[in-house]
């Protein structure tokens, strides 16, 4: 069963985006897609669907949304405080949106993006193979208020279920994998550079982020030497004043400033979710372990359906049911079971 979503009202950075169009570097167009794709593996899960499908990207503020019909729903990435027709709508978790309710997304309260999947996934025109916009190519446009969103064919069944997120909303450290200028650095600048505590700079937006420090910039030996090349999301240039930009999903295709080392695709999104002012740790790791990595998050993802947890639990499938606070005022006293059950 198809259905539409109706846009009341929407932040300015609200986009229909997906897993990108990757092929086109050539031609100068970036990837693009979803600044955290992790997020969409999620509500992938949530709804028992395919990751690739498309969903609503809200960069910082949400909006309000109408169902003309019948959807399940699931919020993810970002949290963001959310409404059905005024009830509390928990997030990293899927719900039924009933014909004519309102969906109502607020501001982020950690983080920088927030998703909004729908069942059967959005079905916006695609170009060059994607549904994504990508507004640095001049390919489709943020929501605005009017826009009717159709959704595909719903073949899932069932809503109520949480998975509890990765943790990457507040910073932390990003691992990192040697660029093909990193040489032109002294190994002194490369020490440097791992033991700085950067701040994610207010300037960013899906292009790529600027990180920050109290101390001097970081400056290569012959850096009029490099040549402008391909790069891509994840690279960290050094800009002419010695700041490091890390380059995002939609980044430009060729740049010329010097790269000090690559981020490992796994680690992109704590980079892209983090909110301006985060702190941030730099930690160059071998090729061998970050093609590991990579290889152990993909495998995640694919069982992150299987984590998946009925919001409302059923006490009968709880084998350690006198554990929980079923009676105000009684409980075991365990940290970890509390955590379970926030």
């Amino acid at each position: 069963m198809t259905g539409t979503l109706t846009v009341l009202r929407a932040g300015p950075g609200v986009t229909v985006q997906d897993l990108g169009r990757p092929g086109w570097l050539e031609y100068g167009v970036s990837r693009g897609g979803a600044a955290d794709r992790l997020a969409l593996a999620e509500g992938a899960a949530l709804l028992g669907q395919g990751a690739e499908l498309a969903a609503v990207e809200m960069a910082g503020m949400g909006g309000e949304f109408q169902a003309d019909s019948d959807l399940r729903i699931a919020l993810t990435g970002a949290p963001m405080r959310a409404s059905i027709d005024g009830a509390a709508a928990a997030w990293n978790s899927s719900h039924l949106l009933p014909a004519g309710a309102r969906l109502v997304i607020g501001a982020a309260q950690r983080g920088s993006y927030g998703y909004l999947h729908v069942g059967g996934g959005f079905q916006t025109q695609e170009r060059l193979g994607a549904r994504s916009t990508h507004l640095a190519a001049g390919i489709g446009a943020p929501l605005a208020e009017g826009d009717v969103l159709e959704t595909g064919a719903d073949g899932g069944r069932g809503t109520g279920l949480g998975l509890a997120p990765e943790n990457r909303f507040e910073g932390g450290t990003v691992r990192v994998v040697a660029s093909l200028q990193t040489a032109l650095f002294l190994e002194a600048e490369l020490t440097r550079f791992e033991q700085t505590m950067f701040r994610r700079g207010a300037r960013g937006n899906r292009m790529g982020v600027p990180v920050e420090s109290d101390g001097e910039g970081f400056r290569p030996e012959s850096a009029r030497t490099v040549v402008s090349e391909v790069i891509v999301p994840g690279d960290i240039q050094v800009t002419g004043d010695g700041t490091p930009y890390v380059l995002l999903s939609e980044c430009q295709t060729t740049g010329g400033y010097p790269r000090i080392g690559t981020v490992v695709p796994c680690d992109l999104p704590l980079l892209a979710q983090a909110a301006a002012g985060a702190e941030l740790h730099f930690r160059f790791i071998p090729l061998e372990e970050a093609v590991a990595l990579e290889r152990a998050e993909a495998e995640r993802c694919e069982r992150l359906r299987s984590l998946c947890l009925p919001l409302i639990r059923d006490p009968r499938t709880m084998p350690n049911l006198l554990s929980y606070q079923l009676i105000s005022g009684a409980i075991a006293g365990e940290d970890d079971v509390l955590e379970e059950m926030r």
